[in-house]
């Protein structure tokens, strides 16, 4: 559950530290007091886009830190687990911070996270309703995924959703083999011969570096031997030879060192270089000897060489990626032989299209008992909602060949009152009965979903009364299992909340200061006076209100706050 909301610059709150409890929670305040800002902002932690909007105006960055205390075989657990964001204890923290740029960063337990791994996180930690949740269910999809996720088969239904994606892709796979023989035929016959071409010219990008060395070498061996000769001359054997002249510097020094031994270092230096200088003869000679011209070679290695080069050219590359598309020539022709067969083809397809069946149909077996348990569960709540005899039924049509979303369609259809035929929801239903179908779906689907806390933001426009009460009823009978935060206007809703904050404005310093009040028994009492009789509260009102708390007159006790400065 969520158990800690801590909110800094965010919109118009300045700093904001909120601890929750279990059970059933309502938000209540004047209008623009900031009830829905504590709800955008526990969104943003769970993943949703933010942009430089949410930045309180002169300010840097805004920050939003949501703590919810984990049981150690929940899902969310097992989920930190499994991606190595587990943290310490029970507690999983999720950090989020946009800067003025419109930048945003997001942490899981103090790790650096994605949006889309926070999202997953938070699909097993808190599922928000917003005030127009209502209108989406007019929506074919969401009508289908509101039923899925009722029925637990949400999961099934993104598999019959991906096997239905690979049956497809087979099936135009096959469908273009078929149109397409003759093109296949020609590409084929013209990769065969050009895989064959460069089969055989056998490239070798190490040898194609040997044999550049080999043909520069080949191509300038008269030069090579010309200069190896005069080396050899100049060094050792002519009539000047390096060599020659300073063994006699060599022979002069020698006899000088019995005067002298400082000569001796300058000695066995000159004598270095002659031994030094003798070497080199010897390499250059051996050198001369290996290296012979051979025109017939060279002929061979220019012609290897033009071969590489023309094919090259021949196919737009050079020479060093021939063996890259060699190998991507050999796959396409690997690829038109399995298009060849088209037999294979429809077998694989055939295979595919089974596949996608069989999970199709389980979920269509799923879906016909999830239908049914919802269409009695909300039948039922409409004759509490002042819909008496009114019938909600969620009809699933069949679809001759399937698609991506199962063999059926999903309509959600309703009767508003006795006698009256089912229709489609979007056309029968006015604003008021959308209402309250709408959220007895949401609160009948959220008690069948996994989730630890459920937020509902504004649901309860559009009803009053003694419906009011009724939803008050079915979102307290929620929180004797969940976790329930509401967002309201209604004392008929508030007064079944296991506890209420007040949300208040007050002028401070120049500034409009948001006051977050957690009432106690005396406190509650005059926050549900207030929604009932606005500005002027009167002692009737505040019986009234202790009737609908069945709090005894007198109680009295001291509210904690929470303050935030607001601009």
């Amino acid at each position: 559950m969520l158990r800690r909301l801590h909110i800094r610059d965010f919109v118009i709150v300045d700093s904001l530290e909120l601890d929750f409890a279990a059970g059933f929670g309502a938000l209540t305040g004047e209008t623009g007091a900031g009830k829905s800002i504590l709800v955008d902002a526990l969104s943003l932690a769970l993943g949703e886009r933010g942009d430089a909007a949410v930045v309180r105006a002169g300010r840097d960055k805004a920050e939003v830190t949501a703590e919810f205390a984990l049981a150690p075989d929940s899902a969310a657990a097992s989920w930190l687990r499994d991606n190595d964001f587990e943290g310490d204890g029970d507690a999983c923290l999720l950090r989020r911070v946009v800067d003025a740029g419109g930048r945003s960063r997001a942490y899981i337990n103090g790790a650096p996270a994605t949006l889309a791994q926070v999202r997953e996180l938070a699909d097993f930690l808190a599922d928000i309703h917003g005030q127009h949740a209502h209108h989406s269910l007019l929506r074919a999809d969401a009508q289908r995924a509101l039923l899925d996720g009722f029925g637990g088969s949400a999961a099934l239904a993104a598999q019959v959703a991906a096997h239905y994606r690979d049956w497809q892709k087979a099936r135009e796979a096959r469908l273009a083999t078929e149109r397409n023989i003759e093109a296949h035929a020609r590409e084929r016959e013209m990769l065969a011969f050009q895989v064959q071409e460069l089969a055989a010219l056998d490239f070798d990008a190490a040898a194609w570096k040997e044999t550049n060395q080999e043909h520069s070498r080949l191509a300038h061996a008269a030069a090579l031997l010309e200069g190896a000769a005069q080396a050899v001359d100049g060094l050792g054997e002519g009539q000047y030879a390096a060599a020659a002249r300073i063994e006699q510097v060599a022979a002069r020094l020698r006899p000088l060192c019995d005067y002298d031994s400082g000569l001796k270092e300058a000695l066995e230096l000159v004598e270095s270089a002659r031994i030094q200088l003798d070497e080199a003869c010897h390499a250059l000679r051996r050198y001369r000897e290996r290296l012979d011209l051979d025109p017939g070679r060279l002929r061979e290695v220019e012609a290897r060489i033009d071969a590489v080069q023309t094919a090259a050219r021949k196919y737009r590359v050079v020479p060093e990626e021939l063996p890259e598309l060699l190998a991507r020539w050999r796959a396409r022709l690997e690829e038109l032989e399995t298009l060849q067969d088209a037999a294979a083809l429809a077998e694989r397809e055939a295979v595919l299209h089974k596949a996608y069946s069989a999970r199709a149909r389980e979920l269509s077996e799923a879906r016909r008992q999830a239908a049914a348990r919802l269409s009695r569960a909300v039948t039922q709540a409409m004759q509490e909602l002042a819909m008496p005899g009114g019938r909600f039924e969620v009809a699933l049509t069949a679809r001759e060949a399937g698609g991506a979303h199962g063999l059926e369609d999903v309509e959600y259809r309703v009767s508003g009152h006795a006698g009256q035929p089912l229709a489609a929801l979007a056309k029968v239903a006015s604003g008021g009965e959308l209402s309250r179908i709408g959220l007895a779906i949401q609160v009948i689907a959220a008690s069948a979903a996994a989730v630890p806390t459920l937020v509902f933001d504004e649901v309860d426009v559009g009803i009053g009364g003694g419906v009011a009460e009724v939803v008050g009823r079915l979102l307290k009978q929620l929180g004797r299992t969940r976790q329930v935060l509401c967002v309201t206007h209604l004392p008929q809703v508030a007064a079944q909340a296991d506890w209420q904050w007040s949300i208040s404005k007050e002028g401070r310093d120049g500034q409009v200061a948001s006051r977050v009040t957690q009432l106690d028994a005396q406190g509650r009492v005059e926050e549900i006076a207030r929604m009932l009789g606005g500005v002027t509260i009167t002692e009737t009102t505040r019986r009234h209100a202790q009737e609908m708390l069945g709090v005894q007159p007198g109680a009295t006790a001291k509210a904690g706050t929470a303050r935030s400065r607001v601009q």
